[in-house]
């Protein structure tokens, strides 16, 4: 009898969880027989009808709801569930709770680092709690993180990365963005993606900016929300070739015609999604030694990893690529094949049965 996952997560994304959703579907054409609980105006219900999942319309949307984690134990009950697998915060809360009395296993997901502290009563809940028989981490610098709060030493964690497939970008073809802003069609592109918060490190970026040479045919392109401040106006001193892009849907098309994507994260990141996606369009990153993230790029090869919070190290691999369109188009390639060797989706696919047997062999 094949093995029966009933997955919650919130697939009302299509390019944000494609690679989550991907992983399911591949499981499911291995033979694993899944249900996957989300909202009924997910982009994926024909993909995943078509591979022959099960699409239960409901996400809950409190946490420790007594309805809400009746309807997640009677689909357990109904369709005879031998693991559980949670994306969410509270779709955590509830199914855990869902899971008591029932022969389940229960496996969550954790996809960045921080905010997890054995002294931290709401952590029993949720990724401490003792019901938990597995808990997938999105990186070693995760894993890690997590086997700290642990009293004892545990196997209750293992790393499986989200996987990508570089045939997912092969139609974000490069938008003339140059056109838009009216700047020269031989302006030499940084770009950076996120909605501006304190763990992106923004303000480290502008600082690097400000430091190359303003004779330079040299623009940043900073897409997302809330970079437009005070702080980074300031530390940018005034500098004219900063374009402030605000929330993009054409985020790719315009990634696609950068020749660098800098992340200057200084906490919290586990393997960044935009990171992989500017790696797989072959465009050379420039990220910071954070865990997790560091994980992603090979120093000098695939891009270039310089340590968080330095605007002078970040200034300085910025001037290099630039200084250097051969090493620039080398690490571009190796970019797009470090996806393809060390993130790509069947390897997810893989590991994630691999872990769904070890779990069925305890059960």
């Amino acid at each position: 009898m094949a093995t029966r996952i009933l997955v919650i997560s919130n697939y009302r994304d299509y390019h944000t969880t494609r690679p989550e959703a991907e992983t399911f579907i591949g499981l499911a054409q291995l033979g694993f027989e899944i249900y996957v609980m989300t909202y009924p105006d997910t982009p994926f219900k024909s993909a995943f009808a078509e591979a022959g999942i099960r699409v239960i319309d409901f996400h809950p949307t409190r946490k420790f709801n007594r309805t809400e984690i009746d309807k997640i134990r009677q689909t357990i009950v109904d369709y005879q569930i031998d693991i559980l697998h949670l994306f969410n915060s509270v779709a955590i809360y509830n199914g855990i709770q869902s899971a008591k009395k029932q022969h389940v296993k229960v496996v969550l997901y954790r996809g960045y680092c921080g905010n997890i502290h054995w002294y931290d009563p709401s952590a029993y809940l949720k990724y401490l709690h003792p019901r938990v028989d597995k808990i997938v981490c999105n990186s070693i610098g995760v894993e890690q993180e997590i086997q700290r709060q642990f009293f004892f030493k545990t196997n209750k964690t293992v790393t499986i990365n989200k996987g990508h497939d570089l045939a997912w970008y092969s139609s974000y073809a490069p938008t003339d963005i140059r056109a838009e802003l009216g700047i020269p069609q031989t302006s030499f592109l940084f770009v950076v993606v996120g909605n501006n918060r304190k763990m992106k490190g923004i303000v480290y970026l502008a600082k690097a900016f400000a430091q190359i040479p303003h004779d330079l045919p040299v623009h940043l392109l900073l897409i997302g929300r809330d970079m437009n401040n005070a702080e980074i106006n300031q530390a940018l001193h005034g500098r004219s070739n900063v374009h402030f892009l605000g929330f993009r849907k054409d985020v790719l098309h315009i990634v696609a015609a950068c020749q660098v994507f800098v992340l200057p994260s200084i906490f919290g990141e586990s393997i960044t999604k935009s990171v992989i996606e500017a790696m797989s369009l072959g465009i050379a990153p420039i990220i910071t030694d954070i865990e997790g993230n560091v994980e992603l790029v090979e120093n000098g090869q695939s891009g270039f990893v310089v340590p968080a919070k330095n605007s002078d190290a970040l200034s300085q691999a910025m001037l290099e690529l630039y200084q250097n369109p051969e090493k620039l188009k080398m690490m571009g390639e190796a970019a797009k094949r470090r996806i393809t060797t060390h993130l790509n989706i069947q390897q997810t696919i893989i590991a994630t049965k691999k872990l769904y047997d070890e779990l069925m062999l305890s059960k």
